[in-house]
């Protein structure tokens, strides 16, 4: 799958693309299942809602289900991030955001880059994220919020909160903008939140503000969301390198499956 210019340029214009029912209903309910089983498998990798036992995030999912193994080389999924960034490419962070019904807590304003660059010592912006809908996401169950071309002039705010809540999976609430900054940014790029069916998928930058709010519905809204990364471009931390469930430690370069994912887990290849 190639992307056209005029997504491309959508791409690099907005800092952000839709590409709306890219899986099938068939492979969308294997991911779920997948998750399903993977949240059942206790770790550090699982992060909870606070108070709570409902899963908010659960990292390198990739690390232990085959289904998520061959959607990160995925043709339909990883061509276009080749295209937008460089051949050599591999996963720096995986992991499912689950909002579940009637109570998933929001994700604050911030940019993802400075969360890598903080905690990592990621040299550069050189990242391109793709969230997979494992749901349908509706203006209801708590669906990303993008400003459109917050990208174009790098990082808003620097440093952290002193009130962090961790090292390690780093909050979006310790990187958050500060109301006065997201209302200068709102007035100058405006707000969109990418919706679709589940199996759509959303590419967006490293360097894009974004935020959710909470999903106050009775549908439960997962998004997978896989960070690429260009090979010349590792991390340098300076101390203890955060946890391989965290910050993967394979960079290979990947390469596409000669079928898509759900072909390829049943041994069809042509």
């Amino acid at each position: 799958m190639r992307l056209t210019k005029d997504q491309t340029d959508q791409y690099h214009e907005q800092g952000f693309l839709l590409l709306e029912s890219l899986l099938d209903p068939q492979e969308v309910e294997s991911l779920r299942a997948a998750f399903a089983r993977d949240a059942q498998i206790p770790g550090p990798q699982l992060v909870t809602e606070d108070g709570g036992t409902e899963v908010r995030a659960v990292y390198s999912s990739h690390q232990r289900q085959p289904e998520y193994a061959g959607l990160i080389r995925d043709p339909r999924i990883l061509e276009p991030v080749r295209q937008l960034l460089t051949d050599d490419v591999y996963v720096y962070q995986f992991k499912i955001n689950a909002k579940p019904p009637f109570g998933g807590d929001k994700w604050a304003w911030h940019q993802d880059f400075l969360a890598w660059q903080l905690a990592d010592n990621l040299p550069a912006p050189r990242q391109v994220n793709i969230g997979v809908f494992l749901d349908d996401v509706t203006e209801f169950n708590g669906p990303v919020i993008f400003l459109p071309g917050s990208h174009a002039n790098g990082l808003v705010s620097e440093g952290r909160s002193d009130s962090a809540k961790s090292t390690q999976h780093l909050d979006p609430d310790d990187i958050s903008l500060s109301p006065e900054q997201l209302a200068a940014h709102v007035d100058r790029c405006g707000m969109t939140s990418p919706k679709g069916p589940a199996g759509s998928v959303v590419l967006f930058s490293p360097e894009i503000v974004h935020g959710s709010s909470p999903n106050m519905s009775p549908f439960a809204r997962r998004l997978l969301i896989a960070t690429y990364n260009d090979t010349a471009n590792l991390p340098r931390p300076t101390g203890e390198p955060r946890p391989d469930y965290v910050v993967c430690r394979d960079t290979e370069p990947l390469r596409p499956l000669t079928a898509p994912f759900s072909r390829a887990l049943s041994g069809v290849t042509a």
